[in-house]
């Protein structure tokens, strides 16, 4: 009896698939992709603001973009 509990447990543990067309799943990827890209893209612009304002150091890249004269050795 106890075997056979478990056994049933465990199926009915398992999430139930829904079966979707590829047309769905394609619709759902754009989708996701979106908010990603968005979500990235509003943290950019924030950290751009941030620099900006001081408020948080840049790392070697962002200080080589906005400042590339700290690494011209030409005059020494």
């Amino acid at each position: 009896m106890g075997a056979e509990e478990g056994e049933t447990r465990q199926a009915s543990d398992k999430p139930t698939q829904v079966a979707i067309s590829k047309d769905q799943f394609i619709a759902w990827k754009r989708q996701k992709d979106a908010e990603l890209s968005a979500k990235q893209a509003e943290a950019a612009r924030k950290r751009e603001e941030d620099i900006a304002s001081g408020r948080i150091q840049m790392n070697g890249r962002e200080l080589f973009l906005h400042e590339p004269w700290v690494f011209d050795d030409t005059h020494h």
